[in-house]
């Protein structure tokens, strides 16, 4: 029975004369050929622009079902960049940076860890390295600037901060410290050279001004502090541009995520490099 009523419908024409089978036919196949918006596969130069790392194959459909979390992780890195920078620079006469320890234990990690997480679940390995990056400078720099810990103050004899924080041992250690910093983010600004030019610009000022800063506390460190202070704001000022690169990344990928009618520029750079979005087996054929 079942079998004769779709034979029959087979035939069976429209009112029009017109094969009702054919047209399925037909549709389908139009929709196997051009797949609709939310089944489409994006470009790996679109790919990079969203999520700032090349485009590689993933198994399942977390990018279908998570939003994008990059811009999230860049937010809370912009304000405490921008913010870290002007207090450096002495914008409107501020001086240390205890009045927005915040910025280091809230803003910047907080926003950056949850991408972190995010990233990792998705299977972005690059901004997943990259925020989980920043998001534990900004906790360990933060802690620098909590006096309840005296961590200064164990650098001097008598315990008084304010001498530990002037002592040669303790500047030279964080001097150390933000040059090992700065040799980590050269590396990684490596890796940006396969993405677009505004992340590369990003990583590129930061390394910068880290090394810049060690260069600071090491002047402290000899008691030079007139040269400390020009250091200070020369990487304060240098933050400042990174944070603005930062800030117009930001932008970009809302506009892209919020379909704002206008295409900005990022200067991609992925298609220098040999394609990414193949399995990782066909990756040592390249080269």
């Amino acid at each position: 029975m079942s079998s004769t009523t779709s034979t029959h419908r087979k035939a069976l024409p429209d009112h029009n004369g017109t094969d009702i089978h054919a047209i399925d036919s037909a549709a389908h196949d139009e929709l196997r050929l051009h797949p609709t918006q939310t089944g489409m596969t994006i470009s790996p130069e679109l790919f990079e622009k969203l999520y700032l790392t090349p485009k590689t194959p993933h198994s399942g459909d977390a990018i279908k079902r998570f939003a994008n979390p990059t811009p999230m992780g860049f937010v809370g890195f912009v304000i405490s960049t921008f913010t870290f920078a002007m207090v450096n620079m002495g914008w409107g006469g501020a001086d240390g940076l205890a009045g927005v320890a915040g910025i280091f234990f809230f803003v910047g990690p907080v926003l950056l860890i949850l991408a972190t997480i995010f990233e990792w679940i998705m299977g972005n390995f690059f901004p997943m390295m990259v925020q989980s990056l920043f998001s534990v400078f900004w906790l360990s720099f933060g802690l620098l600037q909590l006096p309840s810990l005296g961590l200064a103050a164990a650098y001097s004899t008598t315990g008084n901060a304010a001498e530990g924080a002037a002592s040669k041992g303790y500047n030279a250690t964080i001097g150390l410290y933000l040059i090992v910093w700065g040799f980590a983010l050269f590396t990684f600004w490596i890796f940006t050279l396969k993405t677009n030019v505004i992340f590369a610009v990003i990583f590129g000022t930061v390394t910068m001004a880290a090394w810049i800063l060690a260069g600071a506390y090491f002047k402290v460190a000899a008691g030079e502090y007139v040269m400390a202070g020009h250091l200070q704001k020369a990487g304060g000022a240098i933050l400042f541009i990174t944070a603005a690169f930062g800030w117009y990344m930001t932008f970009v990928i809302m506009s892209y995520e919020l379909r704002m009618p206008f295409n900005l520029p990022v200067g991609d750079l992925s298609h220098f490099w040999p394609r990414t979005d193949v399995p990782i087996g066909d990756v040592e054929k390249q080269a």
